[in-house]
């Protein structure tokens, strides 16, 4: 029986263009599954076409959640106005909106295939496989039930920046979206930093990638995450990074996780930094 093979996408941002030529280049089976790495949407210049077309790709496509993602269903819901540079107003206008962020809102934080654990940002240092999973399946569980919209207007804040087992409620639930969806950095116990945006090299002192935190309990299994274009593709034998800055002009980046080929596409420039 031939392998079911899986790829991982970095982000997209609403670059539709970028992704079809990508898709064109992968030796696709008819059992291949596609995981987007978050941040489907925003910025880029096809935010609507992009969310509808993996949609419509049905069973074939996971997408994990991306801060990106989450901003859409806070601007739907009213709770937080749109960004300047945000290309979200043909999703809001659209006739079949609403099922676009009911479907958004159905997608998991973590996906774990392949002995492989896809995010969007990262995972915490504290946390092992096990825990990550369940965790995400907290806010996943939240964002499924009738209380989305309450969950939404706690959602926002940095505090509290370092995880607790006895943390509760919107606490809770704010630190682990927060780690999955925008850490970039950690001090050594898990701390997390929201302001420096930089790549690896430029962390100011008393700061580590999360991913290098000294003891991560993670270690054991392969994460692999988009978010931070600035760190650029990262390939070691357990950590994959594939936001390689469509969106800035940079590449769209796929990885096979069965053998790690990597394929890569250019990307047009749709928005400069600033």
């Amino acid at each position: 029986m031939q392998e079911t093979h899986h790829y991982v996408i970095g982000d997209l941002q609403g670059c539709l263009t970028p992704f079809l030529d990508l898709q064109r280049q992968l030796p696709l089976s008819a059992d291949a599954q596609l995981i987007f790495a978050g941040d489907l949407i925003n910025r880029g210049p096809q935010s609507l076409q992009t969310l509808r077309t993996i949609m419509q790709m049905g069973q074939r496509a996971q997408a994990v959640l991306g801060n990106h993602d989450l901003h859409l269903l806070a601007v739907a819901c009213g709770i937080r106005p749109a960004h300047r540079d945000d290309t979200l107003a043909e999703i809001l206008q659209a006739p079949d909106r609403e099922e676009l962020i009911h479907w958004l809102r159905h997608r998991p934080l973590a996906i774990h295939v392949q002995d492989h654990l896809i995010v969007h940002a990262g995972v915490l240092p504290q946390w092992d496989l096990q825990q990550a999973l369940a965790l995400a399946g907290e806010v996943e569980t939240m964002l499924r039930s009738d209380q989305w919209i309450a969950f939404l207007r706690h959602m926002y804040g940095n505090q509290p920046d370092r995880w607790s087992d006895d943390l509760v409620g919107y606490d809770r639930l704010r630190c682990i979206i927060n780690a999955f969806t925008r850490v970039r950095f950690c001090q050594a116990d898990g701390t997390m930093d929201f302001a420096v945006k930089e790549g690896a090299a430029a962390a100011p002192a008393g700061l580590t990638p999360w991913f290098d935190v000294p003891g991560r309990r993670t270690e054991e299994v392969t994460v692999v995450f988009g978010h931070w274009s600035t760190l650029g593709l990262v390939m070691r034998p357990n950590l994959i990074a594939l936001d390689t800055g469509c969106v800035w002009g940079g590449q769209l980046s796929a990885v096979r996780l069965e053998d790690r080929a990597l394929f890569q596409v250019q990307c047009p420039q749709a928005r400069r930094p600033g």
